[in-house]
C-alpha cells in the first residue's frame, strides 16, 4: 500500500498527497470503473496499466442496479458486472490480491449502502474495506441518519474517507463534505446523472473550490461531464487538484467488449489521450 501521510487529529488518516503525482500544470487524474466490467479477472492487468500511466486513483465501484445518479453508460456496465456474478467480498477479494503489486495507484472503493451494506455493521463494513487496501471509501446512498456513525467506524478502521458535494450545494453541505474528507473531496459539478456534459458556470465551480478550499487539507477532485484533456486543463485552470472521468471511459470499455477487442488497450489508448499535454 502506499505509504500514508500522518493526519490531522480530526483525521487520523488524512492524506493530502492523495494526487502527489500531479503534474505542476495539470490536475491529478481519477478514473471510474465499475468491477466486473470488464470482467473481475481483469482487473490485475486494468490497474497495472493505470499505476504505469500515471493515473493516480481508480475509483471502483462495487456495482449496483438502477443507479439514479448514473446515465445509461455506467447503468448498463454495472448491469454487465452484476450479471457476471459481481459481489462486495469478490471485489474486494480482487482488491487485495492487485493491491502489492501497485506502485503509485490509490483505490477508493464506491459501495452502494442500500445494495452492498445494508444490515452489515459499518465498523465490520469498514474494517473490510482497509483490510483488503483499499486507499479510501466512498458511500454512495447512505441515510443520513447513519452518517455519524458511518465517520466513526471509518476513523476507527483507519480508512480514509472520500465525501461529495455539489457544486450548487449550500454552506452546511459544503461545510460537511470538507470536514469529514480524509482522502479527497469529490465535487460534483452538477446535478443530474452521470454522462452529461458539464453544466455548472466556471465561476460557480470556482466559488465552491474556494469554500472547500478554506475548510479542508485535502484534494477537492471534479467529476461528472468531464471527457477530454481540454476538459481537464479548465479544471486545473480553475484550481482544481484532480479531475475525475466516469462516463467517457466506460464507453470506450463498452465498445471494446462490444466489438470484440480487448478493453484493457482500449482503455489504456483512451488514458493516453487524456494524459497528452494539451495545446
Amino acid at each position: 500500500m502506499p505509504d500514508t501521510v500522518p493526519g490531522t487529529a480530526e483525521h487520523p488518516g488524512t492524506r493530502p498527497g492523495f494526487f502527489a503525482g500531479r503534474h505542476p500544470n495539470r490536475p491529478g487524474l481519477a478514473v471510474f470503473a465499475n468491477a466486473g466490467d470488464p470482467p473481475l479477472a481483469t482487473l490485475p492487468d486494468l490497474a497495472a496499466m493505470l499505476d504505469d500511466h500515471g493515473v493516480d486513483c481508480l475509483e471502483l465501484a462495487v456495482p449496483f442496479p438502477a443507479s439514479p445518479t448514473d446515465g445509461p453508460v455506467i447503468r448498463r456496465s454495472a448491469d454487465r458486472a452484476l450479471a457476471a456474478g459481481t459481489t462486495l467480498p469478490r471485489v474486494l477479494d480482487a482488491v487485495a490480491a492487485i493491491r502489492p503489486a501497485l506502485r503509485r495507484l490509490r483505490i477508493a472503493l464506491l459501495a452502494d449502502w442500500s445494495h452492498s451494506v445494508k444490515g452489515t455493521d459499518l465498523g465490520h463494513f469498514a474494517r473490510s474495506v482497509a483490510d483488503a487496501g483499499c486507499d479510501a471509501l466512498l458511500l454512495h446512498g447512505l441515510p443520513p441518519r447513519l452518517r455519524a456513525a458511518h465517520y466513526t467506524a471509518a476513523r476507527d478502521a483507519a480508512l480514509p474517507l472520500v465525501t461529495t458535494c455539489y457544486a450548487v450545494s449550500g454552506p452546511q453541505t459544503v461545510s460537511e463534505a470538507a470536514r469529514h474528507a480524509s482522502a479527497y473531496v469529490y465535487l460534483v459539478a452538477h446535478y443530474g446523472r452521470s454522462g452529461t456534459h458539464t453544466t455548472a458556470a466556471p465561476h460557480r465551480l470556482a466559488t465552491t473550490l474556494t469554500a472547500l478550499r478554506a475548510q479542508t487539507t485535502s484534494p477537492i477532485a471534479v467529476g461528472f461531464g468531464i471527457r477530454t484533456r481540454a476538459d481537464i486543463a479548465a479544471l486545473g485552470d480553475l484550481g482544481a487538484d484532480a479531475a475525475v472521468v466516469g462516463s467517457a471511459g466506460v464507453a470506450r470499455i463498452e465498445q471494446a467488449l462490444t466489438q470484440g477487442r480487448d478493453p484493457v488497450k482500449e482503455f489504456a489508448a483512451f488514458i493516453a489521450q487524456l494524459r497528452r499535454p494539451h495545446p
